[in-house]
């Protein structure tokens, strides 16, 4: 495994990354999930990521539960809030009471002192940016939080947050967590290069575009048994990729990978970490044997040959 600066911070995760989204309480038998975390520290992986909306907190319950067993200076935790927990008016969002509320309760449902990251999961157009800053900046300033982090944010909101950090002195966002993969490629217009203005980095979530880009799914074919696809739980998220012609893609960038000598996730992955922005990919797990495939994407450096091969083939 190796390991990359989070932006330009002074903190260093691994290249590949352990979520709990899709793959912890509920979606995933618990054996599996605690058993993928142990599995990840054995590979390398020192960065895991969580949030409480996450089966409303039990996703944080499982990673707290195994986190336990080894030493806090040992690995890198991030959760989050925004998206609703409760039924109350207050129950959402990224005002003061909110986020305060939450981090409170991440952190019991954790059973730690503190966490790592703390990302305002999207932008809030309800409260003031000023206001979620300042409650963030408290956290850190009190040691509930090391680093503040946004997921999904535009170019526009990462730089107005940035300035009015810079201009209140206020802890400045240092991590973005948006999705990026061979099919969605938003970041890489202006949210990469806003981000390399300001020493912040990327931690992407859905590398392997839910799974399709691995190549287990085929044109005209039911999806695999105990697949996402086949699951009423997550299949919805990765409809949208099943398409004939991400599909036909999938097959060619399986002959450039076969060619390589790399598998299809191996590939996929290492196309994401080509971009020196990005600190992170965050993969899932639904089985600890799944993790020793995608951590070997880690220090892959693909030819400009390949990548231009595999450019060809997103754009045609």
């Amino acid at each position: 495994m190796e390991y990359r600066r989070l932006g330009k911070t002074g903190l260093k995760v691994s290249e590949i990354s352990l979520g709990s989204w899709l793959t912890t309480a509920g979606y995933v038998e618990k054996e599996n999930a605690e058993a993928s975390i142990n599995k990840a520290f054995d590979l390398g992986i020192n960065f895991f990521d969580t949030a409480n909306v996450y089966m409303r907190g039990e996703a944080e319950k499982v990673v707290g539960g195994v986190l336990k067993d080894y030493q806090r200076d040992s690995y890198v935790l991030a959760t989050k809030a925004f998206w609703p927990m409760g039924e109350g008016p207050n129950d959402r969002g990224l005002s003061r009471k909110h986020v305060i509320e939450q981090c409170n309760a991440s952190l019991q449902r954790l059973g730690l002192d503190y966490v790592d990251i703390f990302y305002c999961h999207r932008y809030d157009k309800e409260t003031p940016l000023e206001e979620t800053l300042r409650a963030i900046d408290d956290l850190i300033r009190h040691g509930k939080v090391l680093y503040a982090g946004v997921s999904e944010w535009t170019a526009e909101q990462i730089s107005e947050a940035v300035h009015l950090a810079d201009k209140k002195l206020l802890d400045r966002i240092v991590v973005s967590q948006p999705q990026y993969n061979m099919f969605e490629r938003y970041i890489e217009k202006e949210v990469i290069p806003v981000s390399e203005k300001h020493g912040i980095g990327q931690v992407v979530w859905s590398p392997l575009a839910q799974g399709v880009l691995t190549g287990k799914y085929k044109i005209g074919e039911e999806a695999p048994k105990g697949s996402r696809a086949a699951d009423e739980n997550s299949k919805k998220a990765i409809s949208r990729h099943l398409t004939d012609e991400k599909l036909q893609k999938v097959e060619q960038l399986k002959g450039i990978a076969a060619e390589t000598g790399i598998s299809a996730a191996q590939l996929a992955l290492a196309w994401i970490l080509r971009q020196e922005n990005v600190s992170s990919a965050i993969v899932g797990a639904s089985s600890p044997d799944q993790l020793e495939e995608t951590v070997k994407a880690s220090g892959i450096k693909l030819s400009s040959e390949t990548l231009e091969n595999i450019e060809n083939i997103l754009q045609n």
